[in-house]
């Protein structure tokens, strides 16, 4: 996991390494590059985290290579930010199903085999995948942002806790970049839009949180769409965060 904010305009992997790693990302790589430039995000250092719904209805998605995909993509996004070619990935469903690292060269159909060990797929349970990746950063020792994309077909069950942590967790330098998938026109993520205009700074320090919707066919959604609204509200959030003293 990286350590420092680094003001290099420089990728944290350069395309040498990727080519050599992992040839197969090389698109995805250079998409998320041009998001990161168009950003003003070059240079900048953060571990990237990515969290996975496992709930029943999410079964689709696993089966069609969607999720496969969605973590390639954010791999190839880290790439950019973290110099360590590891992104910490945490399932969930009604509680924490697994967690794993997805590692630049040894990705392929990593997501999909592990999934198909972790048997039952539960309810919606946000909460207990946020204190995974949050005990995950304490543990680390790290003190730069880190990017948290958080995917998910519905609200939670325990509504209350999952508010309640997103809220504690603005004192730390994370940003939950919440990703739904699923119908647009469902009552499913009203929830997520709450968290994303929760008060400022009535309710919590800084927004911590941004929410897209990428609607029934994720895996749809161009790479430069995807990784143009996964880092649409993260530069304003560093700001904030260092403004806050969040972020040092």
């Amino acid at each position: 996991m990286t350590s420092s904010t680094s003001h290099r305009s420089v990728p944290a992997i350069s395309l040498s390494k990727v080519i050599e790693h992992a040839p197969d990302l090389v698109p995805l790589y250079k998409a998320a590059g041009s998001s990161v430039r168009a950003h003003g995000l070059e240079g900048v250092r953060a571990a990237v985290y990515l969290v996975l719904d496992r709930s029943g209805s999410m079964r689709p998605y696993y089966r069609n290579g969607t999720m496969q995909h969605l973590a390639e993509q954010v791999l190839s996004l880290s790439a950019h930010l973290d110099d360590d070619g590891i992104v910490p990935v945490v399932f969930f469903s009604t509680d924490v199903d697994g967690s794993t690292d997805l590692v630049l060269g040894r990705h392929h159909g990593h997501i999909d085999k592990l999934h198909e060990n972790l048997g039952h797929m539960g309810r919606t349970n946000y909460h207990w995948a946020m204190d995974e990746v949050i005990d995950h950063y304490m543990a680390s020792g790290s003190s730069a942002p880190a990017l948290v994309v958080f995917q998910t077909d519905g609200g939670p069950s325990s509504k209350l806790a999952a508010e309640r942590y997103l809220c504690k967790a603005a004192r730390l330098p994370l940003f939950w970049q919440f990703i739904g998938f699923g119908d647009p026109d469902a009552n499913e993520f009203a929830f997520l839009r709450k968290l994303d205009t929760l008060a400022v700074p009535a309710r919590r320090i800084v927004d911590n949180a941004g929410f897209f919707h990428a609607g029934r066919t994720p895996g749809a959604v161009h790479d430069d769409q995807l990784f143009d609204q996964l880092l649409q509200e993260f530069p304003q959030w560093i700001a904030a965060a260092r403004t806050a003293g969040v972020l040092a």
